[in-house]
C-alpha cells in the first residue's frame, strides 16, 4: 500500500475524507490536498485506472482495515469433510453400517466425500460400481444431496454430498453418537464456494486402502 509521496503516478482518482468523489486529480494537487487537511493520500485501490487514492488519517485506516480482516477471519466458514469408502458389492451388514455413519455426519452438518473403489477385474465392470454409488445416494436423500453426479477418480468413482438444511433434512433414525475413527478434514471456505471446486480439490488424492468397518 502506496502512502503519501511514495505514489508516483501521474494522476489518481480521489476521494476525500469525507467518503465523496472529488474526481481525477494530478498527484501533486491530491498531496496537496491531503497535506492542507493534515492527513495523508492513501492509495486504496492500485488496480484501477487511473488508481484510487482516499485523503485520511493513515494510521487510523490501518487499523480500521485490520479490524475488518479480523473479523471476516472470525466470520469465515469451515467446511468439515468426511470420508466412506465403498466397493462395488459391498457386504449388506458393512453396506449398512457405512449408511448410517453417512447419515450421522450429515445429520451433524458435515459434508460427505463418497469414494468407490475398483480392484482387478471390478474394473472391467463399472457399471455395478455406478449402481451402488446411486443406491447409496438415494437412500441419503433425506439427508443430503450431491454437490454433482458421480464422475470416474483414478481408481473408482467418487461424489461428494453436502448436508440439507435442517429445517428440510429427515430426523437421524438413529441418533446415538457413534465413534467417528477417522477426523474430519476441515477446509476452510466462504459461504459461496461450489461443490465442484471441492470435488476437484479431492481428484488427485491419494486414497489409502479401505478399512472393513
Amino acid at each position: 500500500m502506496r502512502v503519501n509521496d511514495r505514489i508516483r503516478v501521474r494522476e489518481v482518482r480521489v476521494v476525500g475524507a469525507d467518503g465523496k468523489q472529488v474526481g481525477v486529480l494530478p498527484t501533486k494537487q491530491a498531496l496537496e490536498m491531503a497535506k492542507a487537511r493534515g492527513l495523508d493520500l492513501v492509495e486504496v485501490s492500485a488496480n484501477a485506472r487511473p488508481p484510487v487514492c482516499r485523503i485520511c488519517d493513515f494510521g487510523k485506516y490501518k487499523y480500521e482495515q485490520a479490524k475488518k480482516e479480523k473479523e471476516q477471519k472470525k466470520n469465515k466458514t469451515v467446511v468439515k469433510i468426511k470420508e466412506i469408502q465403498l466397493r462395488p458389492f459391498t457386504d449388506p451388514h458393512d453396506y449398512q453400517y457405512k449408511l448410517q455413519h453417512a447419515i450421522d455426519f450429515l445429520c451433524e452438518d458435515m459434508k460427505v466425500k463418497v469414494f468407490l473403489r475398483f480392484r482387478g477385474r471390478e474394473n472391467a465392470h463399472k457399471e455395478y460400481g455406478f449402481e451402488t454409488i446411486k443406491k447409496f445416494i438415494d437412500e441419503l436423500t433425506p439427508y443430503g444431496k450431491p454437490d454433482t453426479q458421480p464422475r470416474k477418480a483414478g481408481r473408482g468413482i467418487t461424489v461428494m454430498l453436502a448436508p440439507l438444511p435442517p429445517s428440510k433434512r429427515a430426523d437421524n433414525p438413529n441418533p446415538k453418537k457413534h465413534h467417528h475413527e477417522e477426523a474430519p478434514v476441515e477446509v476452510a471456505a466462504s459461504e459461496d464456494d461450489n461443490g465442484a471446486s471441492l470435488n476437484n480439490a479431492f481428484s488427485d488424492l491419494e486414497l489409502p486402502e479401505e478399512k472393513q468397518a
